[in-house]
């Protein structure tokens, strides 16, 4: 397996460990409780998970650069690299509808759409067609994660509040959170839709062969 094949796999990992982090981060103790102190009680799940994201995000431009620059492109790689991002893109979204960071139905239209792409690359495989992953797709994947990395941000951001490390963040937190939020979610989901009609449009004709 070459380098770029293996940082596609081991965004998978990264995924798995991103999503531990996650659900650990639910766990935190208040700084009015009895026993808090603060750098051993409070938890570094939000944190780590911004941290694994940021890696994995990074493995997602370095496996396709490297691939490209060295001619190392495989149909491994063409296959497995659309599917490690919507793993850990899906993984992302899911992780953050119980923060209300972004509605569940907007994560529904997100993951449908990568459930059709998915489908349709699965119909050219059938037909010993390899469908790589396009421009705007790269361009949707990319500012899906700059998205979720945003989000991230001001989880630990709040996580070193609740810790008692920084204070002062509410008035333009919320801000942040709630409008500057809505901005990056309503243009992800923009390019969703529009992307997915342009790769359907692109390759109608496995459609009309079916």
């Amino acid at each position: 397996m070459n380098l770029p094949n293996r940082l596609t796999v081991a965004r998978l990992y990264i995924t798995a460990g991103f999503v531990a982090s996650m659900t650990l981060a639910w766990r935190w103790k208040s700084p009015g409780d009895p026993d808090w102190t603060p750098w051993l009680t409070w938890s570094w799940g939000y944190t780590s998970g911004f941290i694994l994201f940021v890696a994995a995000s990074i493995t997602d431009y370095f496996d396709g650069a490297i691939a490209r620059r060295r001619n190392l492109v495989t149909d491994f790689g063409k296959l497995m690299d659309p599917v490690a991002d919507k793993v850990l893109m899906a993984a992302a979204f899911i992780c953050l509808i119980p923060e209300k960071a972004i509605p569940t139905w907007a994560v529904i239209v997100i993951i449908s759409r990568e459930f059709l792409i998915t489908g349709l690359r699965l119909l050219a495989s059938s037909k010993g067609i390899i469908l790589p992953a396009d421009k705007m797709g790269k361009h949707k994947t990319a500012w899906q994660m700059v998205t979720v990395i945003y989000f991230l941000l001001l989880l630990t951001l709040l996580e070193f509040e609740r810790a008692g490390v920084i204070h002062g963040l509410y008035i333009w937190w919320f801000h942040a959170w709630h409008y500057g939020g809505a901005v990056l979610i309503a243009l992800a989901l923009i390019l969703t839709l529009y992307s997915a009609c342009g790769y359907l449009w692109k390759n109608r004709a496995l459609f009309a062969a079916a």
